[in-house]
């Protein structure tokens, strides 16, 4: 069964874009959300400075021999926790992205709930060596 919430938000945001319809617009806007994401991240390093960033290379030991023990010494190199006004706006952020993603979807007659579930289904299929 079609997940019903998915086809609605692709269903509300087909209806809801009138000025940017254009392929041309979607693209441009898609790109422009994923840089605002990318910002809003920054900007709760920067400004509010809730997480921090400590990046360094990383140094995977040679006595490993599980993929479990490889993701334990893996790190995202962030520290803190993304307090709620940040968390608020980069959950704005990757709202306006999910739009645009619905909207491409629109545009090219493409389900976003059966990309959503060939990448579940390829991820999960694949499992490590989905490695991306």
């Amino acid at each position: 069964m079609k997940d019903l919430i998915c086809d609605e938000f692709q269903n509300v945001v087909d209806d809801l874009l009138i000025r940017h319809c254009s392929i041309l617009d979607i693209l441009s806007k898609l790109s422009e959300s994923t840089s605002r994401v990318n910002r809003a991240i920054c900007k709760s390093v920067t400004d509010c400075g809730c997480v921090s960033i400590q990046a360094k290379k990383m140094h995977i030991p040679e006595n490993i021999n599980t993929y479990k023990e490889l993701k334990s010494c893996l790190d995202n190199h962030l520290r803190g926790k993304v307090c709620p006004n940040c968390e608020e706006i980069i959950t704005s952020e990757l709202g306006k992205l999910l739009f645009y993603s619905a909207a491409l979807c629109n545009s090219l007659n493409i389900s976003l709930y059966d990309v959503f579930i060939n990448e579940y289904k390829k991820a999960s299929t694949l499992g490590i060596y989905n490695l991306t």
